[in-house]
């Protein structure tokens, strides 16, 4: 559980880091938050792995967060876009993710009964 708590840690600094970047287009100094932010990601996200979840079901949970949180906030702070397309895609990420996740677990139930015969 302490796993899925660090993961979305790195989810909600990568989307701070990515979000930054727009601002600092126009404001340099938000360069500082965007190289704490996706340092913080990758310090999170090793977290995780060390904890034991599988690198597959991290980054793909990891990436697909980021992507859809940035665009729906993006969309509300920055004014952007968020067409009926783009929210398609989004759930397709979603449903793609968790199909990784769900797999993933399938074949960890696998393995633990094959290790237990």
């Amino acid at each position: 559980m302490k796993a899925w708590f660090v993961l979305t840690g790195a989810i909600l600094s990568e989307v701070v880091g990515s979000l930054s970047l727009k601002a600092a287009l126009d404001h340099p100094g938000w360069y500082a938050l965007v190289t704490l932010g996706y340092a913080a990601a990758f310090a999170f996200l090793t977290i995780c792995l060390r904890l034991g979840m599988k690198i597959g079901v991290a980054y793909g949970i990891w990436g697909a967060g980021g992507v859809a949180l940035t665009a729906v906030l993006s969309a509300l702070i920055f004014a952007e876009p968020l067409t009926v397309p783009m929210g398609l895609g989004i759930v397709l990420i979603i449903g793609g993710v968790l199909t990784v996740e769900f797999g993933s677990q399938k074949a960890q139930h696998s393995q633990q009964r094959e290790t237990a015969a």
